[in-house]
C-alpha cells in the first residue's frame, strides 16, 4: 500500500462513491478503481463491498481509512520538518578539501561565515587520488577537488562548480640560475632533480607532459604530496617542483616561474551530490566559496 491508495480509501469513506472521489482528486473513475484493486491485493480481508450501485467500506476498510488519517498527518509533519530543514539558513554543512585548497579556502570560509544565522561548517582535509574525489560526496556536503585541464571530466553523478583555473608554476630557490628567466621551458628543467606527488595524483600528469616535451625522462628525486612540505624541500636545495600560483602562500626563499610549451593548469572544483544543494545552508556555503575564490585570485593579481 502507498500514501495515494490510503487517501483514496479515506475519500471513498467520506464521499461515498468512486465517481465523487475521482472528481475530488481530478482523475478518472477507472484510475480510482485500479488503485483500490492494488490496495486490496495487499490486504487479506475485503476493504469494500457493494450496496446497490454504491461501493462502500467494510469495517476493515473503515479501520484502514481511519488509520490513513493518522498516516497523512504523520507524513504532513514529516514534510514540514524537511521543509524547515531545507529552508534553514543555519545548520551544519560538511566541507572536505585537498591540502592546498584547504589552506587557502578554509580560513576565508570560516571568517566569511562568522555572522549570526550563518551555517556552521565542519571542515576536513582529504588527500586522495583524482578518481576518488567523487566518492567523497557520499560523506560530505561539498568536496573541493582538483584535476588538470586535459584530465577526464568529473562523472555526471556529481554537480560541479568551478572555483579556479589555477596555473602551476615551476618553483625554485631564489638564487637558482633559472630564476633570472621570466619563463622556463621543458628543456630548461628536464635535467634537474624534481620533487613531485605520488602516483595517481593530478600534478603528476603535468610532470609526464614536461618529460614528453623535453624528450627525456625526468629525475624524480622526492615524492611529497603536501605543497607546504614541498616548498621547504625546494628551499633546502632538494630540487625543483610544480607549485600552484594562487593557493600556496609565497615562500620567502622561493620564486615561481611560468612554464612554456606545456599546459600546466588545474581546475579547483566543488563537487556535490545534486540533492545536497536543496538545503539553503549548503547553497550559502557554496556562495561563500565562490567569493573566497575571487579573493584568492585577486590577492595575487597584478
Amino acid at each position: 500500500m502507498d500514501e495515494r491508495q490510503l487517501r483514496i480509501l479515506r475519500e471513498l469513506g467520506e464521499l461515498g462513491s468512486v465517481t465523487a472521489v475521482a472528481e475530488a482528486l481530478l482523475v478518472t473513475p477507472s484510475a480510482i478503481s485500479q488503485q483500490l484493486r492494488l490496495l486490496q491485493r495487499s490486504i487479506p480481508v475485503p476493504l469494500t463491498e457493494r450496496q446497490g450501485r454504491r461501493l462502500v467500506l467494510t469495517d476493515a476498510g473503515q479501520a484502514l481509512a481511519d488509520a490513513a488519517v493518522e498516516v497523512e498527518s504523520a507524513l504532513a509533519r514529516a514534510r514540514h520538518a524537511v521543509e524547515e530543514f531545507v529552508g534553514r539558513p543555519d545548520g551544519e554543512v560538511s566541507v572536505a578539501a585537498f591540502h592546498s585548497a584547504g589552506a587557502a579556502f578554509f580560513p576565508l570560509l570560516l571568517r566569511g561565515l562568522a555572522g549570526p544565522d550563518a551555517p556552521t561548517v565542519a571542515l576536513a582535509d582529504e588527500d586522495v587520488p583524482q578518481e576518488d574525489f567523487p566518492r567523497l560526496t557520499r560523506a560530505y556536503d561539498l568536496v573541493l577537488a582538483h584535476r588538470l585541464d586535459h584530465a577526464p571530466p568529473w562523472p555526471r553523478t556529481v554537480t560541479v562548480t568551478t572555483l579556479l583555473h589555477e596555473p602551476l608554476d615551476v618553483a625554485m630557490p631564489a638564487g637558482h640560475p633559472l630564476a633570472a628567466k621570466r619563463r622556463v621551458t621543458p628543456r630548461d628543467v628536464a635535467d634537474l632533480p624534481w620533487i613531485t606527488v605520488h602516483d595517481g595524483f593530478p600534478v603528476l600528469a603535468t610532470i609526464e607532459a614536461i618529460a614528453a616535451a623535453a624528450g627525456r625522462r625526468l629525475h624524480l628525486a622526492h615524492r611529497i604530496n603536501e605543497f607546504a612540505v614541498v616548498a621547504e624541500a625546494v628551499a633546502a636545495g632538494g630540487g625543483i617542483a610544480l607549485m600552484p600560483r594562487w593557493t600556496m602562500r609565497p615562500h620567502p626563499a622561493l620564486v615561481l616561474r611560468p612554464l612554456s610549451g606545456v599546459q600546466a593548469t588545474r581546475h579547483i572544483d566543488v563537487l556535490c551530490r545534486p540533492e545536497r544543494t536543496a538545503r539553503k545552508a549548503v547553497r550559502t556555503v557554496l556562495t561563500e566559496l565562490r567569493r573566497a575564490a575571487r579573493t584568492i585570485q585577486g590577492e595575487v593579481a597584478p
